[in-house]
């Protein structure tokens, strides 16, 4: 069975633009698909293990073959559940605002716990980084209240540092990224607003349907 995990890292609910547009989507796609088990995480209701010094020297711990203490162990293991957790899908989507030109907290911090050596990624001398999560789809819905130009013919420093984070780490541990959808200057008034918000649902729901 195909298995479809939902990130959610907007604390919004269901006034965020972001989540909207997702929830367009997972719809369009279980009327294609009613067979997709879909699991939903949201990471503002989620018991996320600190990452700490202790979680770090745990993380170094495996990664350099060394022995963790008890401790070390304890806290490697919570993160290792929540990663199975996140590596079991074949596709994903993820909604997120954006929060200062990045990402919420709470979605950066997920990510930091997930993404660990042996069970995503690994390295090595001779190969250097290398991804282990091959044959998986993700679809980035965002949100941001305004646009920033990523091209350097207009001048302007690129300060959008929400989609490429997300495209790098979705390489990194070997996400194909199959659609990105942007909900966004979501600071426009009423009537422009509702126009971007009916193009952006359409929008997810042929993406929802096709993925």
């Amino acid at each position: 069975m195909t298995r479809l995990l939902y990130i959610e890292a907007s604390p919004h609910g269901a006034t965020s633009h972001s989540g909207a547009a997702a929830r367009e989507f997972l719809a369009a796609h279980a009327t294609r698909h009613p067979r997709t088990e879909v699991d939903h995480i949201d990471v503002w209701n989620l018991d996320l293990p600190p990452f700490d010094a202790e979680m770090i020297a745990a993380k170094f711990a495996v990664l350099r073959a060394q022995d963790a203490t008890p401790s070390q162990q304890a806290r490697w293991n919570e993160a290792v559940q929540l990663a199975r957790r996140f590596n079991r899908a074949d596709l994903y989507l993820f909604s997120l605002p954006m929060w200062n030109f990045g990402l919420p907290y709470r979605l950066k911090h997920f990510i930091d716990v997930v993404t660990l050596p042996g069970q995503n990624w690994t390295w090595s001398r001779e190969a250097g980084y290398r991804p282990l999560l091959a044959d998986k789809r993700a679809v980035l819905v965002y949100s941001g209240a305004g646009t920033y130009p990523q091209d350097s013919a207009s001048g302007i420093p690129n300060q959008d540092f929400q989609k490429p984070y997300m495209r790098q780490w979705l390489r990194f541990v070997g996400i194909e990224l199959a659609g990105e959808i942007e909900v966004a200057p979501t600071l426009s008034g009423p009537e422009l607003l509702g126009a971007l918000k009916a193009r952006t649902a359409a929008q997810a729901r042929q993406s929802g349907m096709r993925f």
